[in-house]
């Protein structure tokens, strides 16, 4: 097994590492891209994947 392999965060987790709310996140996935899978009824993240969305500036376009 590969112990380089990124896992994947959950809603609380993300919302947690960015310090802001569940409502945030979704509009963030919903208007602005941000990168996240959704399995069934759960939303999954990379972090690595949305540190890079974050720093590409499309977290702050309004």
């Amino acid at each position: 097994m590969d112990l380089n392999v990124e896992r994947w965060c959950s809603m609380k987790e993300i919302c947690e590492y960015l310090g802001v709310s569940r409502d945030t996140v979704l509009a963030w996935i919903d208007k602005r891209e941000m990168p996240a899978t959704k399995i069934g009824r759960l939303w999954k993240f990379k972090i690595s994947e949305v540190d890079a969305w974050m720093k590409s500036g499309v977290a702050a376009e309004k």
